[in-house]
C-alpha cells in the first residue's frame, strides 16, 4: 500500500513539473487607467525612483527596506536599489529610455526571492481631458516562475499590484488638480 501511495505522489510530481516545462515562456502583464490630469503632471512621478514612494505598491511591503539611488537624479540613467523581506525582495531599475511626456522603459532586475530580469514600460497618451496611462512588464519566464505559474495566476497577481499604483497615481494627480 505505502508503495502505491509513493509512487502516485512522484508521478503526480513528475507531472506537474512536466506540465510547469510546457508553459510559456514570456511572461506578459499590461495594465491601465485614465487619468483626468495631463500627461506633464503624471510624468514626473514616474520619471523620479525618489517619487515612487508617493505611488508605488511595492514600497509598502517593507517599511524596513533598505533603498539606493544612483545614477541621474531622474530619467535615462536613473538607478533604485533594493534590499527588503520577503514580499519586497531585493532588486534594481534603472531607466534606459524616455520620450517625455508619453513613455518610459526601466530595466527591471530581481534578485531575491527569485532571479528574474524584465523590461517595464510606462505609457502616457493624451485623451480629451484625460491621459491613458499604462503599465507594462514583459520578460522571459524562468523555470521556477512557470512552476509557480501552474498554482497562482501571475498576470492576476502582478496585475493587481500594477492596478493598485494605477490607482494611487489617478488619486495623487486628481486630488492635486
Amino acid at each position: 500500500m505505502f508503495l502505491y501511495v509513493a509512487l502516485a505522489i512522484v508521478v503526480l510530481v513528475g507531472a506537474v513539473l512536466a506540465y510547469a516545462a510546457t508553459r510559456p515562456g514570456r511572461i506578459h502583464v499590461h495594465r491601465g487607467t485614465n487619468i483626468k490630469a495631463p500627461a506633464e503632471k503624471i510624468f514626473p512621478l514616474i520619471n523620479d525612483f525618489h517619487r515612487w514612494v508617493s505611488w508605488s505598491p511595492y514600497e509598502t511591503r517593507d517599511p524596513a527596506m533598505k533603498k539606493t539611488y544612483s545614477g541621474a537624479a531622474s530619467g535615462r540613467g536613473a538607478v533604485y536599489e533594493w534590499n527588503g523581506n520577503k514580499q519586497a525582495g531585493q532588486g534594481r531599475m534603472e531607466i534606459i529610455e524616455v520620450s517625455e511626456p508619453a513613455q518610459i522603459t526601466i530595466k527591471l532586475d530581481f534578485l531575491k526571492p527569485f532571479e528574474g530580469h524584465n523590461v517595464a514600460e510606462f505609457a502616457l497618451h493624451p485623451q480629451a481631458d484625460s491621459t491613458r496611462v499604462t503599465w507594462s512588464m514583459d520578460g522571459p519566464s524562468s523555470y521556477m516562475t512557470k512552476l509557480i505559474g501552474v498554482f497562482f495566476n501571475m498576470d492576476k497577481m502582478i496585475g493587481k499590484d500594477f492596478e493598485t499604483g494605477l490607482a494611487n497615481l489617478k488619486t495623487l494627480t486628481e486630488k492635486s488638480g
